[in-house]
């Protein structure tokens, strides 16, 4: 049970949900905690350490299952203990899921838009590259026609050539506008991107993680294992609603947004609970050759720096 009454409450209202999606938060710890300490745990390790998160051992081993199923993970039999490791496939889907998280902030916007047209996209694959647009974050401006202004080139051409659609889409990058913020362009994004909803998304988060930072930041002795469950639950819930956020620059937002300090939070919070969480995993899972390796360079990168 969580030392603290604020990651207590916190825990319970996690573990009171339905249904609990276990192959989610699994992949979260994967992603958040185990890939940067070499990717490999054994089975029994992750089950004790999301114990206290309403996870049983029948619901974790059938999740890791169908996350191997879905080549999310891979396992490895030494004796009679099961390790499951990231699968080269896995680990970079779930750093393209996870690049936004821990980016430390948007670059600044120099009023160039992308602009990609699909109406000679065979009738079949329309709709995915429609779904897999919107999970990039360009929104539908009119009919086969999809914009966004600050899209990942690298990212858009690799995710439509992924889906067989890179040879028939047409793409358009627009030259530097003055006019950044206009009223029409501010009209567009409303029409376009649903940011009330999304926003609403983000002021629960801050609800729910706010008392927690306010609980946390001045106290002398942060327990390691409440600090694993806040920077899980965190990374859990700021990632579903981010996923969801088009990412648009500052100038298209309105002046209230809640994203903004939804980000600043997310890194405080992670920043404070961290050091202490690196001492949880170390203690509580194993791989074949004992403890976790320790953290690679580039986690230390996170949010701009731990």
């Amino acid at each position: 049970m969580p030392e603290n009454r604020a990651v207590q409450q916190l825990t319970e209202e996690f573990c009171q949900q339905r249904p609990i999606r276990a192959g989610s938060l699994i992949i979260t710890v994967y992603g958040d905690s185990i890939a940067p300490r070499g990717g490999t745990v054994w089975l029994g390790s992750l089950i004790n350490i999301l114990e206290p998160l309403g996870l049983n051992q029948r619901l974790i081993r059938t999740s890791v299952f169908r996350l191997a199923k879905e080549e999310w993970l891979t396992s490895e039999q030494v004796g009679r203990r099961s390790y499951y490791s990231l699968t080269g496939s896995g680990r970079r889907r779930f750093e393209k899921a996870f690049k936004r998280v821990y980016a430390p902030v948007l670059p600044d916007w120099d009023g160039r838009w992308c602009i990609v047209l699909a109406n000679q996209i065979d009738q079949d694959l329309r709709k995915p590259v429609k779904e897999e647009l919107g999970w990039l974050g360009f929104g539908n401006i009119s009919p086969g026609v999809f914009a966004h202004p600050m899209a990942d080139m690298a990212e858009l051409r690799t995710t439509l050539k992924d889906i067989n659609a890179l040879d028939d889409a047409i793409i358009f990058e627009t030259t530097q506008q003055e006019l950044v913020s206009s009223r029409p362009l501010r009209l567009l994004v409303k029409d376009c991107w649903n940011l009330d909803e999304l926003s609403e998304s983000y002021r629960l988060f801050l609800n729910k993680f706010r008392p927690i930072w306010n609980e946390l930041k001045n106290e002398d002795y942060l327990d390691p294992e409440d600090c694993f469950l806040v920077r899980t639950l965190l990374i859990h819930e700021y990632r579903r609603v981010l996923l969801r956020d088009p990412q648009l620059p500052e100038e298209l937002l309105p002046s209230d947004w809640e994203g903004t300090a939804a980000r600043l939070l997310c890194r405080n919070l992670y920043r404070l609970v961290t050091s202490n969480t690196e001492q949880h995993l170390s203690v509580c899972l194993e791989t074949a050759e004992g403890p976790l390796p320790d953290a690679s360079p580039s986690f230390y990168k996170r949010f701009g720096g731990l």
